[in-house]
């Protein structure tokens, strides 16, 4: 069955070791839309972080998707939220107090700005408040309203200080949350039932497509959800070992234009 809709990680996959798309990708991205297939942004980002791409690849209008903060959103690339998954008050100053216990920086994100209690505001927060475009605010646990909508909280600290702090993790903080590390420095604890490859089911399906139909590409832990769903499954050559265990095609690194080999190889008809 032909590939009718392909899901793309970002950070380590669509874009390039400095963060940019090289022409190739965005060469093969149009090439398949030119054939009539959906090409959706599957990323940890928000909205604002994936908008500067989406305008490079000219993907416009209220029917093209992207799913955002790891599965938490799904949304049309005009903003019209399509799915929506988000954390309570109470889950925030839960998790806020864990990260205390156990050592770690933590920020969470709403749908347009980063939060952190931390006063001496990690590295880490502001990398990704430059990567995203998203600005920080500072606010204490009392200081946060507690109507805000939480997209995702992280966990975010030196490599070194977050494995250990991880070990640290009551078990049932595991049953309470989706708990997926995107990066060696980010841990992310979002609603149970968001995951990249619930999300862009969901989507899939409201769009007509069964996972035969569509092709997942992606390389870290939390791009390995939508690899499981999605039948023509392709883990990039600089993905961790689960990725490549999980992907039925293993393409090129995202060095090497690894996208747009997969797009040319597996996607496009001949």
């Amino acid at each position: 069955m032909s590939v009718k809709l392909i899901a793309i990680d970002m950070d380590g996959t669509l874009l390039n070791e400095h963060s940019e798309l090289n022409p190739a990708t965005i060469q093969a991205v149009q090439a398949a839309r030119a054939q009539g297939i959906k090409v959706v942004l599957c990323t940890g980002r928000p909205l604002s972080g994936v908008t500067p791409f989406l305008k490079q690849l000219a993907i416009t209008g209220d029917d093209e998707y992207v799913v955002t903060f790891n599965g938490a959103m799904a949304q049309t690339v005009e903003g019209r939220i399509i799915t929506s998954l988000t954390l309570s008050h109470n889950d925030y100053i839960d998790i806020e107090a864990l990260s205390r216990k156990i050592g770690v920086h933590c920020h969470v994100e709403s749908e347009d700005h980063i939060y952190t209690a931390n006063a001496n505001i990690s590295p880490y927060t502001v990398g990704e408040s430059f990567l995203v475009n998203m600005p920080v605010r500072y606010r204490t646990a009392e200081q946060m309203r507690s109507d805000l909508p939480i997209v995702k909280c992280m966990f975010i600290d030196d490599p070194q200080i977050l494995t250990a702090a991880i070990k640290k993790i009551p078990a049932e903080i595991y049953d309470r949350y989706y708990l997926v590390q995107s990066e060696a420095y980010f841990l992310e604890l979002m609603n149970p039932e968001a995951s990249k490859g619930r999300t862009l089911q969901v989507l899939a399906e409201r769009l007509g497509f069964t996972a035969d139909e569509v092709m997942a590409i992606g390389d870290q832990g939390n791009d390995l959800s939508m690899l499981k769903y999605a039948t023509n499954s392709v883990a990039m050559g600089n993905a961790i070992p689960q990725a490549k265990a999980l992907a039925k095609y293993e393409t090129k690194t995202n060095v090497q234009d690894g996208v747009a080999h997969a797009i040319n190889t597996w996607a496009l008809a001949k």
